[in-house]
């Protein structure tokens, strides 16, 4: 159950090519890119570093993009890196006294940083400044190093796992959200154009509504469109081949696969469609708990086929509706 094509928290490369360049070739999150776009222009004003900016959502929806294009937009490098990668607080340490001032630090999955680099990032984000350790034992001391002012941007897909201290270290937090199906439509055609394949307005919108509320589905599911197209078609893809592209890939009209059904049957057939613990249900579906958590119940729980309540995972029934499934009487009280 891994390798998912409409799995937004897969981590195959992106290709450059489809990003966006600057704010105003950013499709959606519209608050966000506006208020962005003041946070942004203020600083440049003042000849200041921007304010810390913290970006939470779910994966896939273009915090990575954002982080790059507030860099552009600041007219300053980005250092990118990510919370797993830094592992010891001279490694982040190393990292921060090479900057250069008004420079972008961009963590990915800051959620994953451990607490000995948590405290070295403190001082470092509130006084530009980063505390060394010079010797060892007792005889050991600290020197504390300054630092030019500098932008942290973080990205984080579990905004809970975070620690209240570093969390209210970003002056700026975001809170991405999934696309609409007619905003997904519109990178469609943009990527498609870089792309360099003619896509039918019909298609892109098909393509769209089927991509999980997610750019970077819809972006695969172009790719793959593209290539059934050029096998199976005259190189373009229009409605008729977008549909092909998509039921050879498994991806139904609600954008769910064979995984996500899977996961729904399974509380209505082997749990009498819940409530069941999600300890059960990973037993069940021989899944890890937090690839049930992370990857397949933000889409159910969003499109209302899959509720979590204190007493466990129960689906809808809308979630029965669309397996087939009769709604039990007594799931739902008659």
């Amino acid at each position: 159950m891994t390798n998912r094509i409409i799995d937004p928290s897969d981590d195959q490369p992106q290709d450059p090519a489809l990003r966006p360049r600057n704010l105003d070739e950013y499709v959606g999150q519209t608050a966000v890119v506006e208020n962005l776009k003041v946070y942004i222009r203020a600083a440049k004003n003042r000849g200041e570093s921007m304010d810390h900016v913290l970006l939470a959502g779910p994966p896939g929806l273009g915090k990575t993009s954002l982080a790059y294009i507030i860099a552009e937009e600041l007219g300053v490098e980005i250092r990118p890196t990510s919370g797993p990668v830094i592992e010891r607080g001279g490694d982040l340490a190393a990292i921060l006294s090479s900057l250069q001032p008004r420079e972008v630090l961009f963590i990915d999955e800051i959620h994953r940083l451990n607490r000995a680099v948590e405290e070295v990032l403190y001082p470092a984000v509130e006084d530009f400044r980063v505390d060394i350790m010079l010797g060892q034992g007792p005889g050991a001391s600290t020197v504390s190093m300054p630092l030019p002012p500098f932008t942290l941007i973080g990205a984080t897909t579990r905004a809970g796992l975070l620690t209240r201290p570093l969390r209210d270290r970003f002056q700026i937090q975001f809170t991405m959200d999934f696309y609409t199906p007619s905003e997904l439509a519109t990178i469609i055609q943009r990527s498609a154009g870089r792309l360099q394949v003619k896509t039918t307005t019909e298609a892109a919108q098909e393509i769209a509504r089927r991509a999980r509320g997610t750019p970077r589905v819809a972006n695969r599911l172009l790719r793959r469109a593209r290539d059934f197209a050029d096998v199976e078609g005259d190189g373009e893809i229009d409605l008729g081949i977008a549909r092909l592209a998509l039921g050879r890939l498994g991806i139904d009209e609600e954008g769910l696969d064979l995984n996500d059904r899977r996961v729904l049957e399974t509380i209505a057939t082997k749990f009498d469609g819940g409530p069941v613990g999600v300890d059960n249900l990973s037993t069940a579906l021989g899944e890890e708990r937090d690839t049930i958590e992370d990857v397949y119940e933000p889409y159910l729980i969003m499109r209302g086929f899959l509720q979590r309540t204190r007493q466990g995972r129960v689906i809808t029934r809308l979630g029965l509706h669309h397996i087939g499934q009769p709604s039990p009487t007594s799931l739902f009280g008659g």
